[in-house]
């Protein structure tokens, strides 16, 4: 099945049409779509865009569509996505940090994929300039995968990656997210 008309839009330079059908695709991506299969790699080819809205879109965009796949091609795509959350651009970084989370609705395989992932992110996350936000993203993000899907192992995680805080502060507003 061939995606929507407004998936041409998505990567276009009119940012008004773009816009546009980023809402409308990231609301058709909340659940299963026909089309996911025929999108996909062009997706994916975007995480390493020229122009970084088209990198955060294309992050974003795959997250909703791996929440909905049963297979695990998502697992040999988790890289190139965790590289877009270390992206130089700090906005682009975040939208697609922050939407990893997604990954794990798929399944356990997934889970544990992202998991693994998210874990490695949190150790890089100390040479970074923000990587206070990073850490906290991560906090929030396992918080709302945990609610979707309750797994002792994201909740695990969570409470490792608080507990390993260097401060204080950031440490009890990370906590905030697991009361």
């Amino acid at each position: 099945m061939h995606a929507p008309d407004s998936y041409a839009d998505l990567w276009g330079t009119d940012r008004g049409r773009q816009n546009a059908a980023y809402e409308s695709l990231m609301a058709a991506t909340e659940q299963s779509v026909p089309w996911a299969d025929s999108v996909w790699d062009d997706v994916k080819n975007h995480l390493t865009d020229r122009d970084n809205h088209n990198r955060a879109i294309a992050g974003q965009l795959l997250c909703n569509l791996a929440a909905h796949d049963t297979g695990d091609r998502i697992l040999a795509d988790l890289p190139a996505l965790v590289t877009v959350s270390r992206d130089p651009r700090f906005v682009t970084a975040r939208h697609t940090l922050r939407s990893l989370w997604k990954i794990g609705l798929a399944g356990e395989k997934q889970r544990g994929g992202l998991l693994e992932a998210l874990r490695a992110r949190y150790r890089d996350s100390f040479d970074e300039k923000n990587g206070t936000l990073v850490r906290g993203d991560l906090v929030e993000s396992l918080r709302r995968l945990h609610d979707a899907v309750p797994d002792e192992q994201v909740s695990a995680l969570a409470h490792e990656i608080i507990a390993a805080e260097p401060d204080e502060k950031h440490r009890k507003k990370h906590a905030r997210f697991w009361r």
